[in-house]
């Protein structure tokens, strides 16, 4: 069976020690992460990557429900397996019910390498204040921001170095009088997401037949009510 793997490269550092731990080269599509500022561009690259794909049986798509980015999606040719989540977060914690387990008892800010990386991150946005601004005013533009969130929680998904990332996540945290804490992640679900078994845990189209709602069988009122966010 010839598969592809469509990954934002947000979780690159993950996707990548899984298969090089596996020793499997399947074809990677990158999509840059940045697009998940704008739903509907992110949704059109998604469709032209996967419309244009040929002999190909099953496309992996390394994505949680991303904010409407992915309803409606399709193949023609080819099945698209999905993860039954509402993003990479939860995707990297090891389940949904994980990631409420944290949202649920205080409004928590994620970071992984991923997001430092390669996201307009709150850090980012903060740099960019303090050049435009001063320090003085960025840093309360930030707190204005940052105003209902309690901790800045850094996932250790072991597949990047960990020194540089606490250094900075715990840096910003202490500016913005928030606790820091690092938590381990885990990567079993995206190992599972990439080469099964395709359980429950996870949506399996069949060509042709487009991405709902309805798919990722999730409490879209208590995930969507959590006190928590990444800014992409």
């Amino acid at each position: 069976m010839a598969k592809v793997i469509v990954a934002c490269q947000t979780i690159s550092d993950e996707v990548n020690k899984l298969l090089e731990e596996m020793q499997v080269e399947y074809p990677i599509i990158w999509i840059e992460s940045g697009l998940h500022n704008y739903p509907e561009r992110l949704k059109k690259r998604l469709t032209d990557e996967i419309t244009h794909l040929d002999n190909v049986d099953t496309v992996i798509l390394a994505f949680g429900y991303c904010g409407n980015a992915l309803l409606g999606l399709s193949s023609p040719k080819a099945h698209i397996v999905v993860p039954r989540v509402d993003d990479c977060i939860s995707l990297l914690l090891g389940s949904v019910k994980r990631r409420l387990e944290f949202t649920r008892r205080t409004a928590c800010y994620f970071l992984t390498r991923g997001w430092m990386v390669y996201e307009n991150n709150i850090m980012r946005e903060y740099e960019r204040c303090v050049a435009r601004y001063g320090e003085k005013r960025a840093s309360r533009i930030m707190h204005t921001i940052m105003g209902h969130y309690r901790r800045l929680v850094l996932i250790d998904t072991g597949a990047f170095p960990l020194e540089q990332c606490v250094k900075e996540s715990l840096a910003f945290a202490q500016k913005m009088g928030l606790e820091h804490e690092v938590v381990p992640g885990s990567l079993d679900y995206l190992k599972k997401l990439l080469w099964g078994p395709w359980d429950d845990d996870f949506i399996v189209l069949p060509p042709g037949k487009p991405l709902t709602l309805k798919d990722f069988r999730l409490d879209w009122k208590e995930v969507s009510g959590a006190e928590e966010v990444v800014r992409y």
